[in-house]
């Protein structure tokens, strides 16, 4: 194994990591938006509200994140109608075309999470609120969304660690991210296994320190959940 073709190309892989780390942030920020929206009007007992949404749910999860990104990357390019308008400062940046790929994605996938916690929320929490005089607009305030998030913390830690590997598929469409940084050591020196383990091992480090925060957070939130100390 040579480690000196590691050693040598650490700062590219640097820069790869911080294009990783922003891209994948941002995904989450803006899908975290698009999702909670969603998944309250996926929950709606109108069906012709909750269609549209579940739809959007269904098509982002059934559909892989490839080709949700080759669509907006390669195929939003053939419209002349986008071409004209202000959109095309978006869509003909590589970056951004990955960026709201991710997003899109994230947003369907953390929708169901939040969806599915929603409906979990016990009957008895909202009528002893009803029950206060809150109105519904406020039960949602102060206990239905505030325990949805709670609950949802495990589930959404893995959608975010998922987020982050396929962050990945960023390195295809030019963008020199971790897995682009291996990509283009691999072309000039020729060692995959040396190039690619390395990302490998930065996407390891990542995963760790996500983990890490989701267990400090999970205890924070969790902390009436556990055995008082007598």
């Amino acid at each position: 194994m040579d480690f000196q073709v590691i050693i040598d190309n650490l700062p590219l892989y640097f820069q790869g990591l911080r294009v990783t780390v922003i891209l994948v942030f941002f995904s989450l920020v803006l899908g975290l938006c698009l999702a909670l929206p969603i998944a309250l009007l996926a929950t709606s007992k109108n069906v012709w509200v909750r269609i549209l949404p579940k739809a959007y749910i269904y098509f982002f999860r059934g559909t892989p994140l490839i080709v949700q990104m080759y669509l907006i990357y390669h195929g939003m390019g053939q419209f002349e109608a986008i071409q004209n308008s202000f959109l095309w400062a978006i869509f003909k940046e590589a970056y951004m075309c990955a960026l709201f790929a991710f997003a899109l994605n994230t947003a369907g996938y953390t929708a169901e999470i939040l969806r599915g916690t929603i409906e979990q929320t016990a009957f008895g929490e909202i009528e002893a609120g009803k029950a206060c005089g809150m109105s519904r607009a406020m039960v949602y305030r102060r206990i239905i969304l505030p325990s949805t998030f709670r609950r949802a913390l495990p589930a959404y830690g893995n959608e975010v660690i998922f987020m982050l590997h396929g962050s990945a598929l960023a390195g295809i469409i030019t963008i020199v991210d971790l897995f682009g940084a291996a990509k283009i050591v691999n072309s000039r020196s020729f060692v995959p296994f040396e190039s690619f383990i390395t990302a490998g091992l930065f996407y390891l480090v990542v995963t760790f320190i996500i983990v890490w925060g989701f267990k400090k957070a999970e205890h924070y939130w969790h902390a009436h959940l556990r055995p008082r100390e007598s």
